[in-house]
């Protein structure tokens, strides 16, 4: 496993991993941080032997949110670029390859961004989601207001949001947040379990099926079964799909 100044790296098969490593500020995410997040996604996007990426914490905690001497340093020097942050965590949502998120403790305010720029979020029971942004003075500002209204709607969004309580690992899977629950001995086998099974599935598909789900996500289901067909197409005529219905002939 390779050190960078706030993840680690390492690669097992298919899978790339990357571990939050932050441990002394609990994790929380500065710019730095999330600069070389995307920075590896992108690496790995481009990288044809890597079919899954993996984003994981501690057994103790994902991240606690973000880093706020970091944020008033930038503040205080009139060097914050909220557009910065944001591009970086565009890089991560948009990465073309399955991205699973390894919850266990705090996932808050940033961390909660972070778990959310993933595709699938397992956690483990001792999981908590929230946005504590409001008893700071300020708003989620990185997906969290228009991510959460998408996944769980305007009611529990307001809650979530308005008050700042954080959600158990079994409130976020009960209300659609997060993929589903798994016990902390299990957590990453579990997510190198599932990134296995994508990683053997054939890569285009994969590929195809991901891009095609996030655009339906904010299609109307008409528009979205118009989108599902022009990609069967593509997937029909793809080499691939070619290669393997020969072997029914």
């Amino acid at each position: 496993m390779d050190e960078n100044n706030t993840i680690l790296v390492a690669v097992e098969g298919k899978i790339g991993i990357i571990t939050l490593n932050r441990p002394e500020e609990s994790n929380s995410v500065n710019l730095e941080m999330l600069n070389e997040i995307a920075y590896q996604v992108q690496t790995w996007e481009y990288d044809d032997n890597i079919r899954c990426i993996i984003i994981k914490g501690t057994d103790k905690l994902f991240a606690a949110g973000i880093d706020l001497k970091a944020l008033g340093e930038e503040i205080s020097q009139q060097s914050l670029a909220l557009k910065a942050w944001q591009d970086e965590f565009n890089k991560i949502e948009n990465c073309c390859k399955p991205i699973i998120m390894a919850v266990a403790g705090f996932a808050l305010g940033l961390g909660c961004d972070l778990a959310l720029a993933g595709d699938i979020i397992l956690a483990a029971e001792s999981a908590q989601f929230g946005y504590p942004e409001l008893s700071i003075g300020i708003i989620p500002s990185f997906g969290g207001c228009s991510n959460l209204m998408h996944r769980v709607g305007k009611a529990k969004s307001m809650e979530i949001i308005l008050t700042g309580k954080a959600l158990s690992a079994e409130e976020a899977s009960l209300c659609g947040l997060i993929s589903r629950v798994v016990p902390m001995k299990d957590l990453f086998n579990e997510a190198m379990k599932v990134a296995r099974r994508i990683a053997s599935l054939p890569y285009q598909a994969v590929l195809q099926a991901k891009e095609t789900l996030k655009q339906v996500e904010n299609m109307s289901i008409l528009n979205g079964r118009e989108l599902e067909l022009k990609s069967c197409r593509l997937s029909l005529n793809a080499q691939e799909f070619k290669e393997i219905s020969a072997k029914f002939k």
